[in-house]
């Protein structure tokens, strides 16, 4: 069984989930592969822990995992309480009879070149939305989460505006195709028939 990766990018806030929920397909979230808090040598900003670095996240065990989805049809994942900074437990993922399976998630550009390398059919896509509707939708997500303070999620959320053109950049250098979000539907609504 070989099924398609949809490598799901783009800032935090653009809608990412949400296309993934419409999709209606097996999900690997990629958040879900964050290092805990008390783990040595995760990168350091400003006497916080830097969320957005890839440092901070396991790229090789998210790797694994897409290739058993891919291959096999199932994977065992983390599954991360982003409130507490920590994995919480386990959960089974199955690709099931569809025909593709969505890894969404801030780190989907360090993927790209893993998942070719090994093989995988890949489809990566750039969510691509105006940056300050991100930051509103980021803002209002996090604060309804209780994910942070609010003072951090206000910082953090105007850091990673600022940081958008930047990032949009090189997901377009690595190979990643910028689509509004009606683009990226049809996209992904072309692989399922």
């Amino acid at each position: 069984m070989a099924c398609t990766i949809i490598l799901l990018a783009g800032p935090s806030g653009s809608g990412k989930s949400h296309l993934t929920h419409m999709a209606d397909l097996p999900e690997l979230r990629l958040d879900d592969f964050y290092r805990d808090h008390n783990e040595a040598g995760l990168p350091v900003v400003r006497d916080m822990v830097d969320w957005d670095d890839v440092a901070s996240w396991n790229l090789p065990l998210a790797v694994e995992a897409l290739k058993e989805l891919a291959t096999a049809g199932h994977t065992v994942a983390p599954h991360y309480d982003i409130s507490q900074s920590r994995a919480d437990g386990t959960h089974i993922v199955e690709v099931g009879d569809a025909a593709a399976v969505v890894a969404e998630g801030i780190f989907a550009l360090d993927l790209l070149e893993p998942c070719l390398r090994s093989g995988l059919n890949v489809l990566p896509i750039w969510l691509d939305r105006p940056r300050w509707f991100n930051f509103a939708r980021r803002l209002v997500r996090d604060l309804q989460q209780h994910r942070k303070s609010p003072p951090v999620l206000v910082r953090r959320g105007l850091a990673l505006c600022r940081a958008e053109p930047a990032l949009r950049s090189r997901a377009i250098v690595m190979g990643f195709q910028p689509m509004s979000m009606r683009r990226a539907r049809a996209a992904v609504a072309s692989l399922t028939g």
